[in-house]
């Protein structure tokens, strides 16, 4: 996926071609012409023969025959001239020549970056092939387009070289070849360089080797590789060395953007005698570029590159950035290095913060991390080695997700002062030979050194400045260290750096600064004989940095390549110092998601960006790198679809002659089958006599290209043979000729019925419609033309599929062809029909895929403000050259003065200038220079009268009410007249009308109108029955008006004047303390009456009174509540003593309100609604069998004694045998010693004042089984087996009534073995001993109760429950507590005189 660069004696690549292998294939396509050229004679012949038999069996002549027969002989004549012509022919000695240049090639001398054109002019025959050679290795133009371009037309004949380089110094040769013979001519080309900045290899030398000349080619060239970091990538040719000579080896190098690539641990270098091999064992970014193979023999050299991509490995954390690449060590001293790295290409979900550095020794596994803060240069300077120690060093990136992995770790550098290193590397060591004299040095003879000189800050950044000086003149015997001072600017107090250790190197990094700040500096030089003097102080340095980051690069421009790469090209950054490259960035539009396209930056403007999706739409933007940053991206490109770049088209096939008329000929031919990736423009023709088997020169037919392929061809003469070629053009240019056509004699043409049509064509293709467009054929036969036909049939579909597409014959040269399938190709053919007959069908069309293109439009109507009525069509697609072509009726529109067209940009108008009738037709739209854009409109009379009456109303307009004129009543009565408008604009005015008089703003009148909305209001205070009438408001925006009325009159304004004096009653009410829902009651589900009512406008003073039939109600707070605005009254267990008139009362300063509850008569029939619920919570009744007997019984939520309870049973009989009665909510019937004549029916009624409620027991059958047989074990089965059981054996009553005040005693006897547990309940909670409970068990046997002082609270259901591991058992009595009637008379007199106080 990459363009493949051949290269022969330069790197822009051609391969070798012998000539003698060149002749011999040309001489091999010569034959194999001849040979067609002989089939087609004995085709010939034996037609001839054909002919002549069936001659012989021809029948009686008729007048008919004879008139054939002529016709036959003429036509028989004009074959044997053929055959004439066609011997002649095939005699070649009378007519080829050898090649000859009339005009050659002249030599050149440019500069660089200019364009040389050669132009030659070669005669022969047959036609020579013509070939271009650089420096003897054949040109191929097609594989590089951007650097060649080679036209042949009329035996002329010229090579292009454009953007002349350095390389394409060289001889150019073109070489002219046919049967006959051979002929060159050579030219020079000279390039200028104004800069010697070539960075290719060096040419080997191009003398014969071993008195041999080596030709080399490259074959199966390695493509566009794509690998990822940390995989193994391979990239290998063949190469073919002719002669081939035994153990023979070229020089094969390899190289990586022009930079030798040498054998490493990285790389790995193979030739196996016909095959070079490179293999990266362990891919990274540094390893992305273009590589090219070099074969080098002393004869000359080829050459192949290709662009390898590298891709960064997963990421280990999600957003975190890729690594750094690129790691190098610079200015390497004693205990000094300058690491340096590039910036990656994908910074991650987050900018890059920093980059931290890390060193290892060599020898070692351990990383040390250089510095604790991570920096924003792409290069750090190093400190602390260790003096001859070698090192590596490895760069990681960080950001707000996390710090990237790794870099490649660096080439080892030693920590040894650069002259020390260079002595080293120009004296390799050797084995001493010579005595090794120690001496010793008295230390008095120790000098102190001198001032350093030539001190300057090397680098300046905000995060550190690295100084650099020369070692002084003066320095004794031994080495001298340094001390390096730093001193802020406006003090003179100077403060030593490096205290505790001086430095070795004349290099040093100082970190730590204030960044702002400016400083001054000063080194010291020291040894063991002490500090010398201060060197000279620099000038202040203000710590920050001093590069900027790069400007955005300029205008980004992408064009097509091939179908899977897009070249883009861009302005350089401006004023970007210190560059290190770009790195391009790719985006499928609509994703939002930008990849990198190279992931090591480039310092060209213009890239090949590889690996995209064929039929994409991207966009591209590019960004610039240097030590400080990257820039900002640059704006984006214009869209592109990844497609191959387009070319010349393929010369035209299927040339044929559809007509014949004395001394004209009509001609069509196909389309190309290859179109150059755009659109074929127009065809150009060419036309030669035939005069005695003799070609004639070739002559243009038409100077400008036609569109339709299909000529009528003019003052030709008749019985004269005449050959035709074509040629298609396009954007890129012309194609070459097709080839001529077989000699074709211009005689009459006799059919009577019309020729074929010609030019068939289709427009605005869709999915399940296109239209058919032809040309009349030229002959129309013995009458006029009446109408077409069409045909139909899928593309794959054999001939018998073809069907008609229309019943009868259309006038018109178009149809609309419906009902297609989509996704179906169907090709189409028309005939055409004259009073004599229907003709020959026209030339089958090119297939045609049904289907609707993303993104196509139709043509809409319009209609402005004014009124104008227009045909709009828009297009996404447009080029450069694309224009908008407008048609009526699919006739090219010639009579503008019905209207006019106005195009801009993207979008072409069609104003009419007054729409009639005589406009009515079909109008279509096609845009050149696209894939097919079109478009049509219909326009007939409904659309025509539509269209007339919106301009109308745009010409008079008339404003659009959301809502028409309406009345509504507001707080404290106020009444609003209000309407919306759709839309108004800031100068519309309106005027107030009652009873057609002008209202305006007033004491009794207050207008608004929001014209952001449309909402026109008029507000009145109250309604009077002056104000009975119509209302009307009447708006006008411009032209446009507006008139909305409402009329209130009669029962219509009483009702409304009545409702607003009420609503202002209301907001009187309301400004005191009122209800907000008046007084009302429901039952809870515990059947008490909750009389609720809610309240507004409450304050702390404000006053609430309860009554009842006027009497107050005391508060009490378990009965009257107030609670989120809610007031309510609980009335439990509520009885007759209950019913009466409820009134609540609220009072402040501000006002008053009542509500009044009736719960008398009615009321209390509603309240008995309630006591429903109670009854209707009645449970299903149930059966419990005890040891006594059975008890049917049922629960209620509440009881009421109010709520009459009624047992029926066939033969019940209240008795002592069957007890009916209620414990708390439990309404039961206990038959004692149950019998078979208790079986039957029970039903118990409670009766609600209403229906009442019925419950009912069928005691029978197995529920009757059941039950009794549980009696039975109980009563007495359970004494025989279990006769330890605890049991109560008597001494408590069933009812017990007592007066209050009394103190009550009651003792149970139990029995049980073991001694049973024994507990009290009341009401089925249980009860423990306090002051008021005394429960005790004596004996084992006795356990007895007593409550002191007994009160009405007292009374409810009491058992005594004893428990044993062999059952439970419960005695249960009832305890009543009254009062005296005395004392109850006394305590309701007391109620009295405290109400009426």
């Amino acid at each position: 996926m990459v363009v493949a660069i051949n290269g022969g004696r330069s790197s822009d690549g051609a391969y070798h071609v012998s000539s003698h292998a060149f002749a011999k294939e040309l001489l091999e396509s010569q034959e194999e012409e001849r040979k067609e050229e002989r089939i087609g004679y004995v085709a010939m012949r034996n037609l001839f023969t054909r002919e002549d038999i069936e001659m012989h069996r021809m029948e009686k002549k008729t007048r008919e025959k004879i008139i054939r027969e002529s016709a036959e002989r003429i036509a028989f004549s004009r074959k044997m001239h053929e055959k004439e012509e066609f011997q002649k022919k095939m005699n070649a000695d009378s007519l080829t020549h050898p090649p000859e240049f009339m005009v050659k090639p002249r030599s050149y001398t440019v500069w660089e970056n200019q364009t040389v054109t050669f132009h030659c002019t070669v005669a022969g025959w047959p036609k020579p092939r013509v070939a271009w050679y650089k420096n003897n290795v054949l040109i191929d133009a097609k594989a590089y387009p951007h650097k060649y371009r080679v036209e042949s037309n009329y035996n002329m004949h010229s090579l292009e070289i454009k953007n002349c380089a350095f390389e394409d110094t060289a001889q150019y040769r073109i070489s002219a070849l046919n049967i006959k013979g051979e002929s060159s001519a050579v030219a020079t080309v000279v390039v200028k360089s104004r800069f010697q900045m070539s960075q290719d290899p060096p040419l080997p030398p191009t003398t014969p080797e071993y008195g041999v000349t080596f030709r080399t080619h490259i074959m199966d060239q390695f493509s566009v590789s794509f690998g990822r970091e940390g995989e193994t990538m391979s990239l290998g040719c063949t190469v073919v060395v002719y002669p081939r000579v035994k153990h023979y080896q070229p020089e094969v190098l390899w190289y990586r953007n022009g930079t030798s690539v040498c054998p490493s641990k990285w790389v790995r270098m193979h030739w196996s005698g016909d095959r070079a091999t490179l293999t990266l064992t362990h891919l990274n970014k540094e390893d992305e570029g273009l590589y090219t193979l070099r074969i080098n023999t002393k004869s000359g050299f080829d050459s192949y590159s290709a662009y390898a991509f590298v891709q960064d490995a997963d990421v280990e954390v999600d957003g975190v950035p890729v690594a750094p690449l690129d790691v190098r060590c610079q200015d390497a001293n004693k205990d000094y290095v300058v690491v340096t790295w590039k910036q990656p290409a994908v910074e991650g979900s987050s900018a890059i913060l920093g980059y931290f550095v890390d060193r290892c020794e060599v020898g070692s596994d351990r990383w040390v991390q250089c510095n604790d803060t991570p920096v924003k240069f792409a290069r750090f300077p190093v400190t602390g080695l260790v003096e001859g120690r070698s090192y590596v060093f490895r760069v990681r990136a960080i950001n707000y997700a996390g710090i990237s992995r790794p870099s490649r770790i660096s080439e080892p550098v030693v920590a040894m002062a650069p002259a020390e290193r260079a002595y080293l590397r120009s004296h390799p060591s050797a084995p001493w030979t010579a005595h090794i004299i120690v001496t010793e040095e008295e230390p008095t003879v120790g000098v102190v050194p001198g001032k350093p000189s030539d001190l300057a800050v090397l680098e300046a950044t905000k995060s550190y400045v690295v100084l650099g000086w020369k070692p002084p003149f003066q320095r004794g015997h031994e080495g001298v260290m340094y001390y390096v001072e730093k001193c802020v600017l406006g003090t003179d107090s100077w403060q030593r750096v490096n205290t505790g250790m001086p430095v070795k190197s004349p290099r040093f990094a100082l970190f730590d600064l204030a960044e702002g700040k400016a400083y001054s500096f000063r080194v010291r030089c020291c040894n063991s004989a002490g500090v010398g003097e201060p060197s000279d102080s620099t000038e202040p340095t203000t710590v920050g940095d001093k590069l900027d980051l790069p400007a955005a690069p300029g205008r980004v421009v992408a064009t097509r390549n091939t179908s899977t790469s897009v070249v883009v090209s861009w302005e350089a950054s401006q004023e970007a110092k210190q560059l290190v490259g770009y790195y391009i960035e790719v985006s499928v539009v609509g994703s939002g998601v930008w990849k990198p396209c190279n992931n090591k930056p480039v310092k060209v403007t213009r890239f090949v960006c590889h690996g995209l999706n064929t039929g994409d739409q991207c966009v591209f933007r590019v960004k610039a790198v240097n030590a400080a940053g990257y820039s900002q991206s640059s704006k984006e490109s214009d869209s592109v679809e990844v497609k191959a770049a387009i070319a010349p088209p393929s010369a035209p096939a299927g040339f044929r002659v559809v007509e014949k008329v004395r001394d004209i000929m009509v001609v069509e031919w196909d389309q190309p089958k290859f179109s150059g990736g755009v659109e074929v423009t127009g065809y150009f023709l060419d036309v030669r006599s035939i005069k005695e088997g003799k070609p004639g020169q070739w002559h243009e037919v038409n100077t400008k290209a036609v569109s339709i392929r299909s000529y009528k061809v003019e003052n030709l003469k008749e019985n004269v043979l005449y050959q035709f070629q074509v040629r298609a053009v396009n954007m890129a240019g012309v194609s070459t000729a097709s080839k001529a056509t077989v000699a074709i004699e211009c005689k009459e043409y006799t059919i009577t019925v019309p020729g074929p049509p010609v030019g068939l064509h289709v427009t605005e293709v869709r999915k399940n419609s296109l239209v058919l467009l032809w040309e009349p054929p030229e002959f129309q036969g013995r009458s006029n033309i009446t109408g077409y036909y069409v045909d139909i049939k899928e593309a794959d579909a054999g001939d018998e599929a073809w069907r008609g597409v229309n019943e009868k014959a259309v006038p018109s040269k178009y149809l609309k062809v419906t009902g297609l399938k989509g996704g179906v190709s169907y090709v189409f053919r028309v005939c055409a029909q004259n009073l004599v007959g229907v003709g020959h069908p026209s030339q089958v069309s090119a297939p045609i895929l049904a289907q609707t293109r993303p993104g196509t439009t139709e043509i809409v109507a319009d209609v402005d403000d004014n009124g104008i009525i227009s045909l709009v069509f828009e297009c996404s697609e447009m080029t450069a050259e694309s224009q908008f072509v407008w048609s009526k009726n699919y006739e090219k529109i010639t009579d503008y003065s019905r209207f006019t067209v106005q195009t801009a940009g993207g979008k072409s108008r069609v104003v009419f200038k007054d729409l009639s009738v005589e406009d009515l037709g079909i109008y279509s739209c096609v845009v050149t220079h696209t894939d097919g854009v079109s478009s049509s409109y219909a326009l007939d009379e409904e659309g025509l009268k539509h269209l007339l009456d919106i301009s109308h109303q745009h010409k008079f307009p008339i404003i659009p009410f959301a809502s028409e004129l309406a009345v509504e009543l507001l707080d404290k009565g106020r009444v609003r007249f209000w309407l919306q408008a759709e839309k108004v604009s800031a100068n519309c005015q309106v005027d107030y009308v009652f009873n057609n008089m002008s209202l305006s703003h007033g004491e009794k009148y207050s207008m608004h109108f929001d014209k952001n909305t449309g909402i026109i209001e008029m507000f009145m205070e109250s309604l009077e029955l002056e104000d009975e009438g119509t209302f009307c408001f009447h708006l006008v925006d411009g032209k446009a008006t507006g008139t909305s009325s409402l009329v209130l009159i009669g029962e219509d304004f009483r009702a409304l004047q009545k409702e607003s004096e009420f609503r202002r009653q209301e907001w009187f009410r309301k400004q005191g303390p009122h209800f907000v829902e008046y007084l009302t009651f429901k039952v809870t589900p515990e059947c008490n009456v909750l009389l609720t009512c809610k309240v507004g406008n409450m304050r702390k003073d404000t006053e609430i009174f309860w009554s009842k039939d006027e009497q107050d109600i005391e508060e009490e707070e378990e009965k009257v509540d107030f609670k989120d605005e809610i007031l309510t009254l609980n009335i439990s267990k509520i009885s007759r003593k209950d019913a009466g008139v409820y009134q609540v009362k609220l009072r402040d300063d501000r006002g008053k309100d009542k509500s009044i509850l009736n719960l008398t008569d009615q009321g209390e029939r509603q309240t008995s609604g309630g006591m429903v619920s109670c009854a209707n919570s009645s449970t299903e009744l149930q059966v419990t069998s005890t040891a006594e007997g059975i008890i049917i019984h049922t629960s209620v939520v509440f009881y009421s004694e109010e709520l009459p309870i009624g047992w029926l049973h066939n033969k019940i009989s209240q008795s002592d045998r069957v007890q009916s009665g209620v414990t708390e909510e439990q309404l039961w019937l206990k038959i004692k010693e149950p019998t078979e004549k208790d079986k039957g029916k029970y039903t118990i009624n409670i009766f609600d004042g209403k229906d009442g409620v019925k419950r009912v027991l069928d005691l029978s059958g197995q529920v009757w089984e059941t039950a009794y047989e549980e009696f039975q074990r109980l009563g007495n089965s359970c004494l025989l087996l279990c006769p330890d059981r605890a049991r109560v054996i008597g001494g408590l009553p069933d009812v017990v009534t007592i007066q209050e005040g009394k103190s009550l005693n009651l003792t149970g006897n139990i029995w049980g073995n073991p001694v049973p547990e024994v507990s009290w309940t009341k009401n089925e909670k249980q009860l423990v001993a306090d002051e008021h409970y005394s429960l005790k068990f004596e004996a084992g046997k006795f356990a007895s109760i007593a409550i002191a002082a007994v009160t009405t609270v007292d009374s409810g259901k009491y058992s005594l429950v004893v428990k044993n591991q062999y059952g439970t058992e419960s005695g249960n009595f009832t305890v009543s507590v009254y009062i005296p009637e005395s004392e109850e008379a006394e305590e309701e007199g007391a109620e009295k005189k405290d109400k009426k106080e």
